[in-house]
């Protein structure tokens, strides 16, 4: 029998007739060749946010009770539903055998958090059947079903999380997302043009990368893979369908785990930025024990993430205390703060929501000193200040004023030499 692999379509590879029709095609291409395949299509571009604007017109959208949400889901799930039953006719269409499935009917279950669950099993016997007769298994991408029946969506980029989890369940050989990219760019290629395409990135940096902003793959998506050592291959649906098999199986970026091959990465493997970044602070709070956590329990006691934490050395008894979230989540933060200010004494808050953070990346760093050092020169020499420093094994981030961002990425790739790309020892 042949390889057994996984593709994932985002919504605009299905974004028209047209473009399912390419998939279609793209899909043929693989099974001629004798591959196994099970496709996990996401909803056509711009259908799940028509869906939950239809439902705006009914439900204040501030009301999230758990009827709401499920009712939600069962809308937002229509979909990838749409988009996968298309995807089996166009096949058809091109003499390929070819079935599809919504989540619930695999079935993949997940726990009942509505509008974010997540992933607990997925039952394989129905793919194998239809693997067995020699058929394209189609199911739809962000969404399952929990243990009482109702159908559950796992949150935006939820598509790329089924996918890495059903190859997982079905032991594939690699899953293949394709986007309307082609492939892990050293930085926003929109930022900096001398961006360069990554052949290869281990699962670490792809996880820091998604953290710190990237949107190419899902958060989730990246953790799964990582956990089960699932080589994820990112990839255009826009080259030719009729590319050679060879050259296309071999493109994009392999993220997987280090392996010798990957000994060509730079110390440096990659510029990453994020605008949805609000920094708050709270001054002149008592220097004692417990003072960060009462802080840090009302912010997470109102479902906030917290990403970069620093805290002053005291002085006279007192200190400072900074953190930063999401940009969405910066007014409740305030408000937040502001309710527990009378637990802190005589503080003082400001906050600032045009900052952004912008992270250096690579598995070399961990063997390579004076990294951010470099980084910080770097910053310097165009008088960019910086507020806050996070770092790990991998990465090195830094908060700054918004309005510097693009300078920052575009400085730090030249002066990491990620205009030239990755250099063969």
């Amino acid at each position: 029998m042949g390889k057994l692999v996984v593709h994932k379509y985002g919504g605009t590879s299905m974004g028209s007739v047209e473009r399912i029709q390419s998939v279609a095609k793209r899909v043929a291409k693989w099974y001629r060749q004798g591959y196994r395949l099970v496709v996990v299509p996401s909803a056509m571009s711009g259908e799940t946010d028509k869906l939950l604007n239809l439902a705006k017109q009914f439900q204040h959208p501030e009301v999230h009770d758990a009827s709401y949400k499920r009712a939600l889901d069962m809308l937002a799930s229509t979909g990838e539903q749409v988009s996968s039953a298309l995807l089996a006719v166009a096949l058809l269409k091109e003499g390929v055998p070819a079935v599809s499935y919504a989540g619930w009917q695999v079935p993949i279950r997940t726990d009942s958090l509505f509008t974010k669950a997540r992933i607990v099993d997925i039952e394989r016997d129905r793919i194998d059947e239809h693997l067995a007769l020699n058929q394209v298994v189609i199911i739809t991408g962000f969404q399952g079903v929990d243990k009482n029946g109702h159908i559950t969506t796992l949150g935006r980029g939820g598509s790329d999380t089924s996918a890495v989890a059903i190859a997982v369940a079905i032991k594939a050989s690699e899953c293949l997302i394709y986007t309307d990219v082609d492939g892990v760019y050293s930085t926003d290629p929109r930022l900096e043009p001398k961006a360069t395409l990554k052949s290869y990135l281990s699962f670490e940096e792809m996880l820091e990368m998604a953290s710190l902003g990237s949107k190419v793959l899902h958060l989730r998506s990246v953790e799964f893979a990582m956990k089960y050592n699932m080589p994820v291959r990112v990839l255009s649906s826009f080259t030719p369908a009729d590319l050679d098999l060879s050259k296309e199986a071999q493109s994009g970026t392999l993220i997987t785990f280090e392996k010798d091959k990957m000994m060509e990465q730079a110390v440096v493997s990659s510029v990453a930025c994020s605008r949805n970044e609000a920094k708050i602070s709270v001054f002149h709070v008592p220097d004692k024990p417990g003072v960060a956590f009462t802080i840090l329990q009302a912010i997470a006691a109102a479902s906030i993430d917290v990403d970069m934490i620093v805290q002053n050395v005291g002085k006279g008894a007192k200190t400072d205390f900074s953190f930063t979230v999401a940009r969405g989540d910066y007014t409740q933060a305030i408000k937040v703060i502001q309710e527990i200010a009378p637990k802190l004494g005589q503080c003082e808050i400001q906050g600032d929501d045009t900052i952004c953070k912008v992270s250096i990346v690579g598995i070399g760093m961990r063997s390579h000193a004076g990294v951010a050092s470099t980084m910080f020169e770097t910053l310097s020499r165009e008088n960019i200040n910086i507020l806050m420093i996070s770092t790990s094994e991998i990465k090195t981030s830094v908060v700054i004023e918004e309005k510097y961002m693009e300078l920052a990425v575009r400085v730090l790739h030249q002066a990491f030499g990620l205009h030239l790309g990755a250099t063969p020892i």
